[in-house]
């Protein structure tokens, strides 16, 4: 059901920050008048919805336990609900699409976008797929356009996992036997596998699938940038998102030529990255930081811009841009992301100690907890 109701006596996020004031939504919107059917929030906060660009938490639902999870689109549908109750109201899953195999296979990654296309139009929450793409994995390139045209993937993200320096020096990588296990391969055939590819130069197959994912509307972006000289390459084959880069020197690299950066909110909310990465506070507070996303762990988001707020870093309205506006234009997406009139009824609702009392996508309710349960059956 499509509220339409006026929220009376709450806190309402906006540019200037939190103020008392009516918030009326009509027909998935926000509206510029009272609707009618009035709702008294007093006590709670209101925020724009939060919008994840990248979060791979979904895994754990779709695949608990090797070979365990047969209907991926219930594990599909258990990943919204875990979205929801975590005030996301976009949400975009990284999909791998991986020489390390299980569930990083490109057999996988088919299961998964194809059950997301076939079950995302019952969803409350508007659940989008990623498709990341191992760099040296050119065998798969022919189909890729054909793939994300068919399962409606709108953002792919090019990275390269393979220990290139460990495999120059013919030394065994690590995690070989358990990536080996996971991938169904000896360990053997699986470092042979690894050797080939890293013996690969994909530049020219990149080049021609980035060209023809452009044409076809999608938005591409890469990950884990080291140097300015890798932030440049991408850039030039139109790789404008720059998802979480390692290092100081290739964030400012993407601020220098435009591109948009997002960082990981655990790497906030744990107060640093866990392998020694750049830090996405201090890029924050240095401006070069347009958005954050779940990584691994969605209730990061909702926590982090809170943690910048109350440290100061910045204001809570610029905090929330982090997690909100500034997602919404990595995605290309002008109709959500703030409270304004005319815009997609996209909020969540925080109680008196800031946990998620409710979120609404597109003006439906996709979770509610609490207190605040009364305030809407009264």
């Amino acid at each position: 059901m499509t509220l339409n109701v006026d929220f009376v006596g709450s806190e309402v996020l906006g540019p200037e920050g939190l103020r008392a004031e009516r918030l009326s939504i009509a027909n998935g919107l926000i509206a510029d008048a009272p609707v009618g059917r009035v709702i008294d929030l007093s006590g709670f906060q209101i925020l724009p919805g939060i919008i994840d660009v990248h979060g791979d938490g979904f895994e754990r639902h779709v695949a608990a336990r090797r070979g365990a999870m047969k209907q991926v689109g219930e594990g599909l549908r258990a990943a919204e609900a875990e979205l929801a109750a975590n005030g996301i109201t976009t949400g975009v899953l990284a999909q791998f699409m991986s020489w390390e195999g299980g569930l990083r296979s490109p057999e996988f990654a088919a299961q998964v976008l194809s059950a997301l296309r076939d079950v995302r139009g019952d969803m409350v929450t508007d659940v989008r797929g990623q498709l990341r793409l191992e760099t040296h994995l050119t065998d798969v390139f022919e189909d890729v356009p054909s793939q994300v045209a068919e399962w409606g993937v709108k953002y792919v993200v090019f990275n390269d996992h393979l220990p290139h320096e460990k495999l120059a020096a013919g030394r065994k990588p690590p995690r070989l036997n358990g990536q080996a296990l996971r991938a169904r391969r000896s360990p053997e055939l699986h470092l042979e596998m690894m050797q080939k590819l890293h013996a690969r130069d994909p530049l020219e197959p990149l080049k021609v699938l980035a060209q023809q994912l452009t044409d076809g509307g999608v938005r591409l972006g890469s990950h884990d940038d080291a140097t300015t000289d890798a932030r440049a390459q991408w850039r030039g084959l139109g790789a404008v998102v720059c998802e979480f880069p390692e290092t100081l020197e290739a964030a400012e690299a993407a601020r220098a030529g435009g591109d948009i950066t997002v960082m990981g909110a655990p790497n906030i909310v744990r107060g640093g990255s866990h392998n020694g990465n750049a830090s996405a506070i201090d890029l924050v507070a240095m401006g070069l930081c347009d958005a954050l996303a779940s990584d691994y762990h969605y209730p990061s988001l909702r926590r982090a811009a809170l943690f910048l707020a109350d440290a100061q870093v910045c204001d809570l309205s610029t905090a929330w841009r982090l997690v909100s506006a500034g997602p919404a234009a990595v995605l290309g997406l002008d109709d959500r992301g703030r409270i304004a009139s005319g815009l997609r009824a996209d909020l969540v609702i925080l109680d008196d100690a800031r946990r998620v009392a409710a979120t609404i996508s597109a003006g439906r309710v996709s979770y509610m907890r609490g207190a605040i349960v009364e305030r809407f059956v009264k």
